[in-house]
C-alpha cells in the first residue's frame, strides 16, 4: 500500500473512534478515494444510501454494531477486510490472475484439522478422525503466499477449526494486516479464547446451528443446542464479532428460514448469516436430507426478505449466484485447502491435482483441475443453477475426467460418476423451479413497478 493510501486508511480508522454514525459521509468519501480503478463503485453506493437512509435496516445493523462490539474489532474488520481484502487486495489479484493466466481468489478455505468433537449426521469430517493437520508453519505459509497474490481474507473448517485454536490465535497475532474467520460447532469457546479474540482484533466466528433446539440436536447430538447458546453468551460478554451459519436440508428448511428462528438469533448478537444447502458428499452422506425444490425456492425468496427486513446480513451460498454471477469457486472467488493438504476447488468438492505440501500457491492455482474451472464458468447461465455437483453434475464428471484428478475423501475415495449420480435427479427437479424464478427476476428487473407491487 503506498503512502496516501496509508494516510487515508488511517484518517478512516481515526473517524470509527468518536461518533461514527455522524462521520459517515466523510467515511464514504475515503473509501471512494480508496477505490481508486473504481471496481467497487455500485457497491459503495448501494452501501452508502443505505447506510445514510436512518430508517433502513442496514443502518439498524450498524447501530447495534457500534453500541454492541467492541470498536476494536471494527476498526479491524474496516482495515483488513474492507480495505485489504477487497479495496487493496482486489486490485492486485486482478493483476496476478492476468500475469499468471489463472484464477487468484478472493478468499482461501483452509481446514487446520480433520479432528471434531461431534459427529453431525450427514457430515463427511466424522468420518476422518484426527489423523490430519495443517502445521503451523504450513498455515503460515499459506498466509504468506496469499499476501503477495493479493489475498487477505482467509476461512477456516474442519473437522472442528477450534481443536486447533492456540495455533489459530498465533496465526491471526502474525498476520495483522489479515481477516480471519472460522465456521465452528461453537462448544470449544471459552472465557480465554474470548479474550484471545478481542486481543488479536482480526477474528470472527460463525456458529453453526440447523434452526431450534430440536433440528440442532437432531443432526449434531442431544445437548448441542445449550452449548451453543452458552457460546454465544460469552461472546456477546467480550462484544465480539460473531454470527451463524446454517445447513438447510429437507428436515429444518421451514425452521432456519422462519421469523421465529432468525429474530431469535439477532436477539442474541448475531451480525450476519450464512446459509449453505446440504451437499450428499462422502461415503455416509444422505442423499434424502437433500432439500426439495420448493424449499430452495422458499430458501431464495427468505433470505431477500430477511436482507430488505431484518438487522442482519444474510447470505445464501447458493441462492446468491446471480450476485456473483454464478460458481464462485475454483478460485474464481475461493479455494478451499484440506486437513491432508489437497487443493480442492470447493469446501463440497473432494478432488484435486495437487497438494500444497508438494506445491506452492501459485502453482495449484495452475493445476488442471483448477483451469478446467475457470474455462467452463459460468456453469449455466441461469446463475439459480450456479454449482457443477448439486445443479450441473456433468459439468463436474466432464472436469474431473479431463483434469485426471482424484478424490481426494480421506476414508472412502469416490468416484465422480457415483458422487453425480446422488445429485443428477435433484438438479434435474430444480431446474424448471430455477428457470421459473430467474425469468421472474429478469420480468422484475425489466420493470421495477412490476417489483415493488409484486
Amino acid at each position: 500500500m503506498i503512502n496516501g493510501q496509508k494516510k487515508l486508511v488511517e484518517l478512516l480508522i481515526n473517524y470509527l473512534s468518536d461518533n461514527p454514525l455522524e462521520k459517515l459521509p466523510k467515511m464514504f468519501s475515503l473509501v471512494e478515494k480508496l477505490d481508486r480503478d473504481r471496481l467497487y463503485t455500485t457497491q459503495i453506493q448501494a452501501t452508502k444510501k443505505a447506510l445514510l437512509d436512518e430508517n433502513s435496516n442496514w443502518r439498524r445493523l450498524v447501530e447495534k454494531l457500534f453500541t454492541e462490539v467492541d470498536i476494536k474489532l471494527i476498526k479491524k474488520f474496516l482495515e483488513c477486510f474492507i480495505v485489504n481484502a477487497n479495496l487493496v487486495g482486489g486490485p492486485r489479484a486482478r493483476a496476478a490472475a492476468e500475469k499468471h493466466d489463472c484464477n487468484i481468489p478472493w478468499a482461501i478455505l483452509m481446514d487446520p484439522t480433520s479432528a471434531c468433537n461431534l459427529s453431525c449426521t450427514g457430515c463427511w469430517a466424522a468420518e476422518y478422525g484426527s489423523k490430519n493437520n495443517l502445521s503451523y508453519e504450513v498455515l503460515d505459509s499459506i498466509c504468506r503466499q496469499g499476501k503477495e497474490l493479493g489475498i487477505y481474507f482467509y476461512i477456516f473448517s474442519g473437522g472442528e477449526p477450534l481443536v486447533r485454536k492456540k495455533d489459530l490465535i498465533k496465526l491471526c497475532a502474525a498476520h495483522q494486516d489479515c481477516y480471519f474467520f472460522a465456521f465452528t460447532n461453537g462448544t470449544l469457546v471459552d472465557e480465554e479464547f474470548c479474550r484471545d479474540l478481542l486481543r488479536v482484533g482480526n477474528f470472527a466466528l460463525a456458529f453453526s446451528i440447523e434452526g431450534n433446539e430440536e433440528a440442532t440436536d437432531l443432526r449434531r447430538g442431544q445437548g448441542t443446542y445449550r452449548k451453543v447458546v452458552a457460546a454465544m453468551e460469552l461472546m456477546r460478554k467480550h462484544k465480539l464479532l460473531f454470527g451463524y451459519s446454517t445447513c438447510y436440508h429437507r428436515y429444518n428448511t421451514e425452521s432456519v428460514g422462519s421469523d421465529e428462528f432468525v429474530d431469535d438469533m439477532i436477539a442474541r448478537g448475531f451480525r450476519f448469516s450464512w446459509n449453505f444447502t446440504y451437499m450428499p458428499v462422502g461415503k455416509d452422506a444422505k442423499p434424502d436430507f437433500i432439500a426439495t425444490p420448493g424449499q430452495r425456492a422458499y430458501m431464495y425468496r427468505r433470505i431477500r426478505e430477511i436482507r430488505a427486513g431484518k438487522p442482519i446480513f444474510a447470505m445464501d451460498f447458493w441462492n446468491d449466484g446471480e450476485y456473483v454471477h454464478g460458481c464462485i469457486a475454483g478460485g474464481r472467488c475461493y479455494i478451499h485447502i484440506n486437513a491432508a493438504g489437497d487443493v480442492e476447488p470447493c469446501a463440497f468438492i473432494h478432488y484435486s491435482n495437487v497438494n500444497i505440501h508438494d506445491a506452492t500457491l501459485l502453482e495449484a492455482l495452475k493445476s488442471p483441475l483448477f483451469q478446467a474451472y475457470r474455462r467452463r464458468q459460468p456453469f449455466n447461465q441461469n446463475h439459480l443453477r450456479p454449482c457443477p455437483l448439486l445443479d450441473n453434475p456433468e459439468a463436474l464428471r466432464e472436469m474431473v475426467k479431463e483434469s485426471g484428478a482424484k478424490s481426494t475423501d480421506m476414508l472412502a475415495p469416490e468416484d465422480v460418476e457415483d458422487l453425480c449420480a446422488k445429485t443428477a435427479p435433484a438438479a434435474a427437479k430444480w431446474a424448471p423451479v430455477a428457470a421459473e424464478l430467474w425469468a421472474a427476476r429478469d420480468a422484475a428487473q425489466a420493470c421495477p413497478a412490476c417489483e415493488s407491487k409484486g
